[in-house]
């Protein structure tokens, strides 16, 4: 069970990086959409979980790769921003969040365009 501090180190990371995401986007020449779907950090809050999804498809290894050869710079921005309300700057993890392709799999397969027969 998460605890009113720890939701509240999640939300605050997750708005800032919502924020730099769109400002990246906004910058990039490509469009391609990175949204934080969600944030989980430790009791401890020494260590964020952060789920991302990426948008269009064919990119997101791509952007992926270069979010974690960039993971430093990323600690180094929501350190400057979370400097007042912690006092460790959790380590960052980023995984691909892939619920909405899930969701959209098994719609497929219940309208029966899957590899499922229709029995």
């Amino acid at each position: 069970m998460e605890s009113n501090r720890q939701r509240k180190v999640s939300q605050i990371i997750q708005e800032d990086f919502a924020e730099l995401f769109r400002k990246q986007a906004s910058e990039s020449k490509q469009s391609i959409l990175v949204s934080v779907s969600d944030v989980k950090v430790t009791p401890d809050l020494g260590i964020a979980k952060i789920y991302l999804s990426v948008f269009p498809q064919e990119f997101r290894q791509a952007v992926m790769k270069e979010i974690e050869e960039n993971k430093a710079q990323y600690r180094n921005f929501i350190g400057q921003k979370m400097a007042k309300q912690v006092r460790i700057i959790p380590q960052l993890n980023f995984y691909l969040d892939t619920t909405l392709d899930d969701v959209e799999k098994i719609e497929r397969e219940l309208r029966g365009e899957g590899d499922n027969p229709v029995l």
